[in-house]
């Protein structure tokens, strides 16, 4: 709405200037024009809910109703690996052992349940012969099934093309280091990896999720050390040149900018060099964002019908660039010819008027 103080000041204008010279009328004009503009763009951002605040749903599925039909098989190897510590008994010493399980060899039971492995078996993996215990030493040599093991040429699964997942992480930085123990489950771990992006409710909790399984390795200087020589890498520092850093850690995934979009597959595997990796500003912020392809690439466009162009990123954030709205753009460009036409009619009425004062004289 026009503020009280705009109505005192057009009240002014009028009454001092009854006579509505030209000067007086394209100032009235601009004032109109701009309270309007101010009134469409204020009702055109609540309507996107630019400035509402909506709770964010914590709650989730409830999985806690999910009983595995091999719980019972499970829990002959979580009652030791599912905890921090075991016991066991030695015959030979005649009493029972307590001892602390190795942190890697621990499977937290919670986090497997809601896993897209939920529904197995240990030995679905793993062999039998660790049913027996004491397990024999020769076990901690076998051979680790991959992705592609299971999931290639699975009819079953051919939505999510594996194979084409397989042949884009061949070309990655991250494949160059396999000779140094990198493998899929290095960023997915086979006890509690589950996809995120299709069904969080929450994209937050998504983006988070997601930045958390580079930040295992690439924060952490123990781990990071497993697979390379390097020195250790500060994140934070690396990224100074980033305007406005922890928005953007806290609203896009690390891969956005560091992986080559695919839009044949769910999430790109092909990690780029640090050399090519996403510095242009206008490759998000653009009404062409590359988050359409990446981030909200499992949004429906269904969601928004307000006119905004990219509208669905502004269902959880405002993206400036890529929200450009249709009816704005064709309003504003009505404004601008508006604009034009009063500024010609002005002149021509001036040319008008002087050629009028020439011939009088």
């Amino acid at each position: 709405m026009i503020s009280q103080r705009g109505i005192i000041w057009l009240d002014s204008i009028l009454l001092s200037d009854s006579k509505y010279k030209p000067e007086s009328l394209m100032k009235i004009f601009r004032f109109l024009i701009i309270s309007f503009l101010v009134l469409v763009c204020n009702t055109s951002a609540s309507n996107a809910g630019i400035f509402s605040f909506k709770q964010d749903n914590q709650s989730g599925k409830d999985t806690t109703k999910f009983i595995s039909p091999f719980f019972d098989d499970n829990e002959r190897c979580l009652k030791c690996h599912g905890q921090n510590k075991y016991e066991y008994s030695n015959g030979t010493l005649g009493k029972k052992i307590k001892a602390l399980m190795f942190s890697e060899r621990i499977v937290k039971r919670e986090e497997f349940y809601k896993s897209n492995h939920k529904s197995f078996s240990c030995t679905d993996c793993h062999s039998m012969e660790y049913t027996k215990f004491p397990h024999s030493g020769e076990l901690r040599m076998e051979q680790k099934l991959n992705c592609i093991d299971c999931h290639g040429g699975d009819a079953k699964f051919a939505q999510y093309h594996f194979e084409e997942i397989e042949s884009e992480y061949k070309k990655s930085t991250h494949f160059k280091m396999e000779e140094e123990g990198f493998s899929c489950w290095k960023c997915h771990n086979p006890h509690s990896y589950r996809i995120n992006v299709r069904n969080s409710d929450n994209l937050k909790v998504t983006i988070a999720y997601d930045n958390s399984i580079c930040l295992n390795c690439h924060s952490n200087f123990d781990r990071f050390q497993l697979l390379t020589d390097r020195k250790e890498i500060n994140i934070i520092q690396k990224h100074e040149w980033l305007p406005n850093q922890a928005s953007h850690f806290a609203n896009v995934r690390c891969i956005e900018c560091h992986s080559k979009i695919n839009n044949n597959i769910p999430v790109s595997h092909l990690i780029k060099p640090k050399a090519e990796a996403v510095r242009l500003c206008n490759e998000c912020h653009s009404k062409n964002s590359i988050l359409m392809a990446s981030l909200y690439k499992f949004e429906s466009k269904e969601k928004r019908r307000d006119g905004f162009l990219n509208g669905i990123i502004l269902n959880e954030s405002y993206v400036i660039g890529a929200n450009r709205n249709e009816y704005l753009n064709i309003f504003s460009l009505l404004i601008f010819a508006g604009v034009i036409g009063v500024i010609g009619t002005h002149i021509v009425f001036r040319i008008r008027s002087k050629s009028k004062t020439i011939k009088k004289d």
